[in-house]
């Protein structure tokens, strides 16, 4: 491509950007992370892309959207990251699979199913999309002290929302249905889909990521008859994600010293 002044899609340049990073779905959440940073200031907005940046412990970092799934996903990581980001923790909502996986729980991911097709073009299947385990463990403790139910294992990373949700009407039901048993069977907690994008592209530019979702449902805890109510106040995942991050400015600086 062209070189330009600025990263094609997220329309931000040197200088605009930290080098920790918090990402969520929805650009109309990112004002209420933002909230979370010093002196947080809007930077651009294009497309799915807004972003802000402020500073957390004297250190810059920056809040972006990505929009829905591993394509947009997978922009954000690499334009960020041209512009010195390396660090990056995604906060989100997921759907439970898991019958303990309850709407308003934490789930924090220490691996991603890729069933997406944007991590192939980084790594073949046979290569793992995990969590850095320092962003992992950052996450865990935070959403802990914090007082979340917290669950930490491998979440299902998909690119059809209506696939998860009314596999019938697909021509390719039968393998949805199949594969999400499986899912199932192997103790997966929970399904979004942005996470093995996130971990994959990370490995692939050295960078280092994790995710923690909000849980709105589960439908197998609603297929069983179990009680539960709908939750989508994502703010849980959002503190989450803040007291991870001061986590590892706070490790950072220490190394340096």
């Amino acid at each position: 491509m062209q070189k330009t002044e600025k990263e094609y899609h997220i329309h931000c340049q040197a200088g605009d950007v930290g080098k920790y990073v918090i990402l969520c779905g929805d650009p109309g959440r990112c004002p209420s992370i933002a909230q979370w940073l010093d002196d947080a200031k809007q930077i651009a907005y294009n497309r799915e892309y807004n972003v802000y940046t402020g500073s957390l412990l004297g250190q810059k970092v920056t809040v972006c959207s990505t929009g829905i799934g591993g394509p947009s996903t997978a922009i954000a990581v690499e334009e960020l990251h041209h512009l010195g980001a390396d660090t990056f923790i995604r906060c989100g909502t997921c759907g439970g699979i898991a019958l303990d996986v309850r709407s308003g729980d934490v789930v924090v991911a220490s691996g991603a199913i890729r069933y997406e097709h944007t991590s192939l073009e980084y790594a073949p299947i046979e290569y793992p999309a995990v969590s850095d385990p320092d962003v992992m463990l950052a996450l865990r403790e935070a959403s802990c002290k914090l007082g979340f139910r917290t669950h930490t294992g491998v979440v299902q990373c998909k690119d059809s929302f209506y696939g998860q949700h009314d596999p019938e009407s697909s021509p390719v039901g039968y393998e949805l249905k199949n594969k999400w048993e499986a899912w199932k069977k192997l103790g997966v907690l929970a399904s979004e889909m942005e996470s093995s994008t996130l971990f994959v592209v990370s490995d692939a530019r050295g960078c280092r990521s994790g995710a923690c979702f909000h849980v709105v449902w589960n439908q197998e805890r609603e297929a069983a008859g179990l009680d539960q109510t709908m939750s989508e106040d994502t703010s849980a995942a959002v503190r989450v994600a803040v007291e991870a991050m001061k986590t590892l400015i706070l490790k950072d600086t220490e190394n340096k010293s």
